[in-house]
């Protein structure tokens, strides 16, 4: 070649290896983010062959987050949260303070200290917003009671990660040592929520009024070409002028952008336009994480392995099971809920990543995280056929 192209060959390997291997997966009837997740292993440093260049993957993960939270911003309706609030806040909250326990106490017994126990086990408490949503999709489950349930549950989960986001540096600054404690971590934290608190109330009261007036400005000329282009904006311009003037994370403003444009008439048609380029930079985000992947983890920690997936199959999807049967839930509703439940995904991802840039969480522990969530993708499949096995009313015979 006359001169390098590092981003075309990224960019080409990535996306033909994501195809190839979620193709694969999905003829094996998984879901096909487990191949986007084997195609970044694949092209990335830690296995022969050809090795994807980590920095410009990075960057295209960044944009692969701020298009993902700005799609569940989008689909954020508070209104449906409202009606699935009393199953959906106090379960959600019960099973992610469960799940962190469990997390935490999986990380004490290794030797960590506790912030990197308390990174450790948020990140295994939430659900993957895309794999929970496609799995009830391919039910028929979205629009169902359950369906509302889950996707509830779900948001309250992802509102949750949101605050740990935004908290997470403050807790490495403290652990460090670089944020005093006492009045001055009470200033750190004080001055944070200030910021944040400030560009939320400018997106509540400014940005309500003037995102969907530039959308219908832009609508009314009939170009579709200018209104995808109008929403891409929206997501990436707000994202990246939160962390810029607000030192807000990307992943919030793009969540409150698509949040605010998700409450106009035109949010059905900006969420079908950026469609496709969520889509594209969702696979490129997914195989960004593949490529941070360290496959000898696999058998170089076994029990580590094994214990973190216990807690993201067996233990959350327990929790979630009994807080829902607790709650009022029917055995197949439960059952729904918990399977829903039983994976980490694109949060788990981003507050590891976050918590191994900090310094809190060691690397060994992003990689658990990454192993977790790989396995437990694969095995959602299971889980629901399992959850329709136990649902299924027996004969007399007891078969």
């Amino acid at each position: 070649m006359p001169h390098a192209m590092p981003l075309m060959a990224t960019l080409v390997a990535a996306l033909s290896a994501a195809l190839l291997l979620g193709v694969i997966a999905r003829k094996l009837n998984l879901p096909p983010i487990v191949g986007y997740l084997l195609a970044g292993i694949a092209i990335g440093p830690h296995t022969p062959g050809f090795a994807g260049d980590m920095e410009l993957a990075a960057e295209l993960a960044e944009i692969g987050i701020v298009l993902l939270m700005f799609g569940v911003g989008l689909h954020f309706s508070p209104r449906e949260l409202a009606d699935a609030r009393g199953v959906a806040l106090p379960g959600a909250v019960g099973q992610m303070l469960v799940a962190t326990l469990l997390g935490w106490g999986l990380a004490r017994l290794w030797g960590w200290g506790d912030g990197a126990g308390l990174i450790f086990g948020l990140s295994l408490s939430v659900a993957s917003t895309v794999v929970l949503l496609r799995a009830l999709q391919e039910r028929g489950e979205d629009r169902s009671p359950v369906g509302h349930i889950a996707v509830g549950w779900l948001v309250v989960e992802d509102l949750a990660m949101v605050l740990a986001l935004v908290l997470a540096p403050i807790a490495a600054g403290m652990l460090d040592g670089a944020t005093p404690a006492g009045w001055g971590l009470l200033n750190s934290v004080g001055i944070t929520l200030a910021k944040v608190a400030a560009f939320v109330a400018l997106m509540l009261i400014v940005g309500t009024r003037v995102l969907p007036w530039c959308l219908s400005v832009v609508g009314g000329l009939r170009s579709r070409e200018l209104f995808s282009l109008a929403a891409l904006v929206a997501a990436i311009g707000v994202a990246f002028a939160a962390y810029a003037w607000f030192e807000v994370s990307l992943a919030l403003g793009a969540f409150l952008s698509g949040m605010v444009l998700g409450q106009s008439p035109l949010s059905q048609k900006a969420a079908e336009q950026t469609l496709p380029l969520r889509d594209a930079f969702a696979v490129l985000f997914f195989v960004s994480v593949g490529m941070l992947f360290e496959p000898a983890i696999l058998w170089t920690r076994p029990l580590e392995v094994a214990g973190t997936l216990a807690v993201v199959v067996l233990g959350k999807a327990a929790v979630a099971w009994a807080i829902a049967r607790v709650l009022g839930q029917d055995q197949r509703a439960a059952l729904t809920i918990a399977a829903a439940l039983g994976q980490i995904g694109e949060f788990s991802f981003i507050l590891a990543g976050l918590g191994v840039a900090e310094g809190l969480l060691p690397v060994a522990g992003r990689d658990l995280v990454l192993a977790a969530a790989l396995l437990s993708i694969a095995l959602n499949p299971a889980l629901f056929w399992l959850g329709s096995r136990l649902s299924r009313p027996r004969d007399l015979s007891g078969r």
